[in-house]
């Protein structure tokens, strides 16, 4: 079986004595241990320090695509309202699309805040320091990687991200229309707020052709409070946004429900990364993500999972 011998220059063994003869010494091995042999650090070690109560990407451009993303929701938030449901007559019909409408608006703009704001799962930066290391009192056997550009102590199923300029516990990728990575602690929140984009691109695109055919029946200065030119212009962007933002978010959403599913992050599925990792049912890996037991929280982006208890009850289920 090979060695991963292209990770040697970024790793640290622990060293221990062996327990036969006169107490002669010997170091843990001077190549990478197989991953058979690996004893990995606890996660809660490693990341003790990561904890932050804010976090937020000074990217230029993320920030800019984050700004856009709340602009088109206003915008598609405007003509819902004023366009399409204020001048309309069937009251009922207006309190309906547009409590609806505004419900799922809002969460979607909260799935993005969190998604945003919430730390990835970054690991402590430049931590892997050989005093830390030896702080962490390694028994015989086990290992650390070394992240080489932000000198951190490397978990199993981390990755660096460049624009972050951290490492990342179970980086997926990063998007900068939320201008975070997906990792660990924040996957929930992208995945809510790909499917509330969703939703409201959908019910946007029915009440649009519903607006149309009502106004081609009907007098077109009575269907809207604007012209008839603005009322069609502002129409058909809205149409144009609702498509294309729920085919974007729809095959998004798909893809990261099967990432989660198949307990493998975009970044392992690209490098096509050997599974070192338990396998488990994909109704292991959502409650994994959302949180144990299943509830309506899972949809909720004000509920944060206790990924602890997941991940114990996996454990005891296994």
């Amino acid at each position: 079986m090979k060695s991963p011998v292209h990770r040697c220059r970024d790793v640290e063994h622990g060293r221990g004595h062996s327990g036969s003869g006169g107490g002669g010494g010997t170091h843990v091995g001077t190549n990478c241990l197989v991953p058979e042999q690996r004893i990995p650090i606890s996660k809660d070690v490693i990341t003790a320090s990561a904890a932050s109560a804010m976090w937020f990407i000074k990217d230029a451009c993320g920030i800019v695509c984050a700004i856009i993303t709340w602009l088109l929701v206003l915008y598609a938030e405007f003509v819902v309202l004023f366009v399409m449901l204020l001048p309309s007559k069937n009251l009922t019909y207006s309190i309906v699309n547009g409590t609806l409408f505004n419900t799922l608006a809002f969460l979607a703009l909260a799935s993005h805040l969190r998604a945003m704001c919430t730390d990835p799962g970054a690991v402590p930066k430049g931590n892997a320091t050989k005093e830390y290391i030896e702080s962490l009192q390694l028994k015989p056997g086990q290992v650390v990687y070394k992240c080489p550009k932000c000198c951190s102590i490397k978990p199993d199923r981390a990755h660096h991200c460049s624009v972050c300029k951290r490492c990342i516990r179970k980086m997926d990728h990063h998007c900068p229309w939320v201008n975070n990575c997906v990792g660990e602690n924040n996957q929930k929140y992208f995945v809510l707020f790909t499917m509330y984009i969703a939703l409201i691109s959908l019910h946007s695109l029915a009440m649009v052709v519903f607006h149309f055919l009502y106004c081609f029946e009907d007098d077109w200065t009575k269907c809207s409070s604007f012209s008839p030119p603005a009322t069609v212009i502002l129409l058909i962007l809205l149409c144009f946004e609702g498509l294309l933002f729920l085919i974007f978010t729809s095959v998004m959403f798909g893809t990261q429900v099967h990432s989660i599913c198949t307990d493998e992050t975009g970044i392992e599925q690209l490098k096509k990364e050997e599974r070192r990792w338990a396998k488990k049912t994909k109704w292991m890996n959502m409650r994994a993500v959302f949180g144990h037991p299943f509830s309506l929280l899972w949809f909720s982006p004000f509920s944060t999972p206790d990924h602890g208890k997941a991940e114990t009850y996996q454990a005891s289920s296994v």
